[in-house]
């Protein structure tokens, strides 16, 4: 398969900055990727997506395998095409579903099977199945190896076995994926909060081969910011250095601050769309609800430093009123903002990464949050 070339252009202690190239698009390091579950970043149109300075964006393996359905979407061009976003696409493996909906599934050493949430048939997901829909069906550039998302909390002998068993899900996935000059595959290392699990998991799946790339998983599922900082402090040194790391599902501006700081490379959560679905306006200090009676008659712009037309054209008492009219306006604005506000993190990060000032970032981020 392909590695994609990753240049790091500069380090600040942990943290670098780079450019990981794909056949669709360099994408900037440190990266957030906008989620597009169902083929849509929510409310937020693809033009306006690429505006605010996002390289990638995410699409989920268990949704568009069951609506629209991965064949029809192959039918009709693959991913890119089917939702108009012309550059590098991630798609995850599916292993997080496995995690959230296990009242719907049944796990054997083959794969997953499951009922859809949507109208209850039965479907198999396994390493082999995963691999045939991101890599041939949907076309993503970026695929992720088929793993269990270790469930939090966990003994040390559970989160052994899950682990063993994505590793050796890892391996079938990289046999299924083969040789593909134009996309890639990354790892998931697992092994939850257990240090000795994490480097362990870590150096078998380098010892593999042929990964693109190195994702930590299993981590934003219960265990806390502290405990995640934690584990990112003896998991990033085990990942090869000239490798993107990806830490998958997260999240919060402090949880990425820190993350970079510690040496993490790409990230992607649902948080700025979901947000903006409910009237939260991210920014340095923290979220706050546009909903609330102060700002009724706030004729000031949502974040004029964020170079976006949703942050700087309506003011709060606009949106505000939306959001309380229910007018689903208000939720695209917010939701546009919100998207633009972590892509300005991202580029201040970088800034300050090549200018060796991340620490001074870090320590200022940390004190402005409420």
């Amino acid at each position: 398969m392909a590695v994609f070339p990753f240049d790091i252009h500069a380090t600040d202690g942990a943290a670098r900055t780079g450019t990981l190239q794909t056949a669709r698009g360099d994408i900037q390091t440190p990266a957030f990727m906008p989620v597009g579950t169902a083929a849509t970043v929510k409310g937020v149109y693809m033009e306006q997506v690429r505006q605010t300075g996002a390289d990638v964006i995410l699409g989920n393996t268990y949704h568009l395998m069951l609506r629209p359905g991965a064949e029809r979407l192959a039918r009709l061009g693959g991913l890119h095409h089917f939702c108009g976003w012309g550059g590098p696409m991630l798609t995850d493996s599916g292993g997080f579903q496995v995690w959230s909906l296990s009242k719907l599934r049944k796990m054997s050493e083959q794969g997953v099977e499951f009922r859809s949430h949507i109208d209850g048939s039965r479907h198999m997901l396994s390493p082999e199945r995963s691999m045939e829909i991101q890599a041939d069906l949907l076309g993503a550039d970026i695929c992720m190896q088929f793993d269990e998302c270790t469930a939090y909390p966990s003994t040390h002998e559970q989160a052994r076995t899950s682990m063993e068993l994505s590793l050796r899900w890892g391996e079938r996935s990289l046999e299924r994926f083969g040789d593909r000059p134009d996309q890639t595959l990354f790892a998931i290392v697992q092994g939850s909060t257990f240090e000795d699990l994490r480097i362990e998991s870590a150096a078998r799946s380098v010892s593999l081969g042929g990964y693109g790339g190195y994702a930590i998983g299993g981590l934003a599922v219960g265990e806390g910011h502290e405990a995640m900082c934690r584990v990112l402090d003896f998991t990033c040194p085990a990942l090869p250095t000239d490798r993107p790391r990806y830490l998958m599902g997260v999240g919060k501006p402090i949880d990425i601050v820190e993350a970079v700081y510690r040496g993490v490379d790409m990230f992607d959560c649902v948080i700025p769309t979901r947000s903006g679905r409910h009237g939260q306006v991210w920014a340095d200090t923290g979220p706050y609800n546009i909903r609330k009676a102060e700002f009724a008659e706030d004729d000031t712009p949502l974040d004029a430093t964020v170079n976006c037309p949703a942050s700087q054209t309506y003011s709060k008492a606009y949106v505000h009123h939306l959001i309380r009219s229910q007018e689903m306006l208000g939720q695209m604005i917010l939701s546009w903002h919100n998207i633009a506000y972590f892509q300005d993190l991202m580029a201040r990060m970088r800034r300050a990464i090549h200018a060796s000032e991340l620490d001074a970032f870090v320590t200022e981020f940390r004190r402005g949050l409420t």
